[in-house]
């Protein structure tokens, strides 16, 4: 199976790595020359995955037009991105694997909702999980969840990226393993947040338990299976963005937390903390379906601008209630 990646950013270029280990050659799209060109001749990529030497059959390009024969496409530009992708890629019939987190703005879409528009004649599946790409490249042990509707194409995809240091979990709930990889980073803002503010473990302990319990709520309305959300690309995603700073959301959260800006600290990242884009779009998304977000409502206040004190003072005035309602 000939495997195509589309973005040339830290997961995409490690994706690419977990794809070329068997030393198949993998076709790596990226927008950005230097990355092209650094692939290809240092077969590093020094501006999103430095340090860490890739395999020689990663083949870098910048004309999408290259993924041509490619007999799957991985797919991991920035959610907010893909739609424009996929409308100049040669996609055709050809199996797109998605895995960018994230709920396109407007359309209020999934990923994959936003795939079948675009290339609706594409078999569609999502690889989604607790992955960090500095050590999903270097190597480290990692599980992810793989969901196809089609078991034979997930069967043959599974074989494909897996290795006894990636190990894929197979699944069907397509949409349960996209909703648990938007839901998390808007989720992984605010646990920054109480990292930045200084308010404590317990409070981060609760605020995942809690959050939790939105990502269940908005995933079950939007027909998810409990058991994708309580899974890898769920709940074990969630714990991992939730506590550590190589999260770019949860490191987005602690400036949040000691007072910064939220411009301000976009402005200075090169890469996305995809978080900040999916707030306000699952906030509305929420709000349709009738769904109680109020963590994910807090992000997107302190996303806009409101005091951090302010915010948190409102979450812990809100009235009490049973914890499974």
């Amino acid at each position: 199976m000939r495997i195509g990646v589309i973005g040339g950013g830290a997961w995409g270029t490690a994706l690419a790595q977990v794809a070329a280990r068997d030393g198949q050659r993998v076709i790596l799209w990226a927008r950005e020359p230097e990355v092209v060109a650094a692939i290809n001749a240092d077969h590093v990529n020094h501006a999103f995955l430095a340090g860490v030497p890739l395999s020689e059959t990663i083949v870098a390009t910048g004309d999408l037009a290259d993924l041509a024969g490619c007999d799957a496409i991985l797919v991991v530009a920035p959610a907010q991105h893909v739609r424009a992708v996929l409308a100049a890629a040669p996609i055709g019939a050809t199996p797109l694997v998605l895995c960018a987190k994230g709920i396109e703005a407007g359309s209020r879409l999934l990923v994959g909702e936003v795939a079948r528009q675009v290339a609706p004649a594409a078999p569609i599946a999502v690889l989604s999980g607790p992955t960090f790409a500095h050590e999903v490249a270097a190597g480290q042990p990692t599980a992810v969840t793989l969901a196809c509707e089609d078991a034979g194409l997930r069967t043959r995809l599974a074989d494909r990226l897996a290795s006894p240091e990636f190990r894929p979990y197979a699944s069907a709930d397509v949409v349960g393993a996209e909703i648990g990889g938007a839901v998390k980073n808007v989720l992984a803002i605010a646990c920054g947040v109480v990292e930045g503010a200084g308010l404590g473990q317990n409070a981060r302990a609760a605020l995942i338990a809690r959050g939790f319990a939105e990502m269940t709520r908005f995933g079950m309305a939007r027909g998810a299976r409990s058991e994708t959300l309580a899974g890898l690309s769920g709940l074990g995603d969630l714990v991992l963005t939730c506590s550590s700073t190589s999260s770019r959301n949860f490191s987005l959260g602690v400036g949040l937390g000691g007072g910064r800006a939220a411009a301000d600290l976009l402005a200075d990242r090169r890469t996305v903390a995809e978080g900040a884009f999916t707030a306000p779009v699952l906030r509305e998304a929420a709000l349709e379906a009738d769904v109680d977000m109020p963590v994910v409502a807090a992000v997107c206040d302190l996303l806009e601008g409101a005091g951090v004190r302010d915010v948190i003072g409102r979450l812990l005035n809100r009235p009490l209630r049973a914890e499974g309602a």
